[in-house]
């Protein structure tokens, strides 16, 4: 089995995904939060700092693009490609209202003549290594199987389909009846995502899907960062490791962000997935989420790991991916 840390944008950049992969180095390959193509080369500081090979020394990257326009992706992909990287994801699975009503990410789904216009241009250029992330349709799970179709005529590397509607957001539950048809027809290989977030998950998955070869995590790893480990080992997260990994990221967040608002920021981010983990009634996450300065945060985090201790399984309803 390989083991993929899905992306979110602003979270899991490469300054998060050096540290992690530091600490827990059990990730096959990290996919970077999505690029928006375009063919003026000017593309943000962040998304190119983001994949800049200094900043990923070590690490296997998978740099995903948002586009629904053939021409764009096809200039950034050479822009991609120069810096040394083969594979290039694109992401047809961002359920974003504002990604959506643009007809990107999962929105592309929604006009499937477009989106075999697109492979048709993409694929006469003789492009290959070009994965997908995918979810099954905007409104309704039938959809799926005409876009499978779409999917089937080219020769896409590798399929991660996260078998929910755009509309589902993160709510309901993956429609794993639909991910079973699909990887029935599939011509490429597919890797499954979608709440992954404990080891009874990943087992019971396996157990009903032992012929997938690849599953891809994202909200499950943020909460357990050592997810994957013990999914891989049966190796179970240290209060002692995740209090390192956390004081390494704060630092390295202190040494590129001023203020103590846009550092907080970014901890409390995380502290939205890693409380989690922690046997907290709530009160520790509140105290942390409402603190103003740096002293006042690192007081709740110090009461949280000095009276709190991890728990082996907890249901995670998380709102993002």
């Amino acid at each position: 089995m390989k083991f993929y840390f899905a992306p979110m944008e602003g979270v899991t950049g490469y300054l998060y995904r050096n540290v992690h992969h530091e600490f827990f180095p059990d990730v096959d390959r990290y996919y970077t939060p999505f690029i928006v193509a375009n063919q003026s080369g000017n593309y943000k500081n962040r998304e190119i700092n983001d994949i800049l090979p200094e900043n990923n020394k070590g690490l296997t990257i998978i740099p995903q693009i948002l586009t629904n326009k053939a021409s764009d992706f096809l200039f950034t992909v050479d822009k991609i490609r120069s810096l040394g990287y083969e594979e290039i994801n694109l992401n047809l699975g961002c359920p974003s209202g504002t990604v959506v009503s643009k007809g990107k990410g999962s929105g592309f789904l929604g006009r499937k003549d477009e989106l075999r216009s697109f492979f048709e241009e993409v694929y006469a250029t003789g492009e290959k290594d070009i994965s997908v992330k995918t979810r099954i349709g905007i409104d309704n799970p039938d959809e799926f199987m005409e876009i499978m179709q779409i999917y089937n005529d080219y020769p896409i590397k590798e399929l991660t389909i996260h078998p929910r509607l755009q509309k589902d957001y993160y709510k309901n539950t993956p429609n794993l009846s639909v991910f079973k048809e699909a990887l029935a027809i599939a011509k490429m290989p597919v890797c499954y995502n979608g709440d992954l977030f404990t080891l009874g998950d990943y087992e019971r998955f396996h157990e009903q899907f032992p012929e997938v070869e690849a599953v891809m995590v994202g909200r499950g790893m943020l909460a357990d960062p050592n997810l994957i480990g013990l999914m891989k080992n049966g190796t179970r997260l240290e209060k002692d490791v995740l209090r390192a990994f956390h004081d390494r990221i704060l630092s390295e967040y202190q040494q590129i962000l001023s203020g103590d608002r846009n550092l907080l920021f970014k901890m409390k981010e995380l502290w939205f997935y890693m409380i989690h983990v922690f046997s907290d009634d709530g009160t520790y996450a509140k105290k942390i989420r409402k603190s103003q300065r740096l002293f006042e945060y690192l007081i709740a985090v110090d009461a949280l790991f000095a009276n709190e201790e991890l728990i082996e399984k907890k249901d995670l309803i998380l709102s993002k991916n």
